[in-house]
C-alpha cells in the first residue's frame, strides 16, 4: 500500500527523476510551452508555479534569496534571467494557476498520450510576436512600394 507516498514516480530513480523534472521545469521557462506526454507535464506542473511564485518576491532582500533557490533548482543562467526579468513580472497580478496542460495527441512511435504543458500566457506572447511581425512586413512592403 502507498499510503503517504503523494508524487510521481515516473518509472525512474530518485537522481533521474530529479534530472528530468529540472530539464522540464528549465524548459517551461526559457520555451514557454513544451511538449511530452501527460504524468510528466502533470509532475512538472506544480514545480513550475512554485519556481513562478519565487520570481514573484517584491522586496529587495527577498528577490535576491529567492534568486538563488530558483538558480538552485533551474539549469541555466539564462533561464534564472528570463524567470525574473520577463516570467515573474509578466504573472504578478495573477494569484497561481500559471501553467496548464493541455492534451495534444497520441506519439506516432509508442502511442503514448502526449500533452503541452504551458504558461498561461503564452499565447498572449506569441499572438503580441506574430502581430509585430506582421506589422514589420507591412511596413517593409509599403517603403520598398514608395521606393521602387
Amino acid at each position: 500500500m502507498r499510503h503517504n507516498k503523494a508524487g510521481f514516480k515516473l518509472k525512474r530513480d530518485v537522481s533521474a527523476r530529479r534530472a528530468l523534472l529540472r530539464n522540464l521545469v528549465t524548459s517551461v521557462i526559457l520555451e514557454g510551452r513544451i511538449i511530452t506526454t501527460v504524468p510528466k507535464a502533470k509532475a512538472a506542473k506544480p514545480i513550475v508555479d512554485q519556481i513562478i511564485t519565487l520570481a514573484k518576491r517584491e522586496k529587495k532582500e527577498e528577490q535576491l534569496h529567492a534568486r538563488r533557490q530558483a538558480a538552485s533548482y533551474l539549469l541555466t543562467p539564462a533561464s534564472v534571467q528570463k524567470l525574473f526579468d520577463k516570467v515573474g513580472p509578466s504573472m504578478a497580478t495573477r494569484n497561481g494557476g500559471y501553467t496548464r496542460v493541455v492534451r495534444v495527441g497520441f506519439r506516432k512511435g509508442d502511442g503514448a498520450e502526449t500533452a503541452a504543458l504551458e504558461l498561461v500566457n503564452y499565447e498572449l506572447v506569441r499572438r503580441a510576436v506574430d502581430r509585430a511581425k506582421r506589422r514589420e512586413e507591412k511596413l517593409k512592403a509599403l517603403q520598398e512600394g514608395r521606393e521602387g
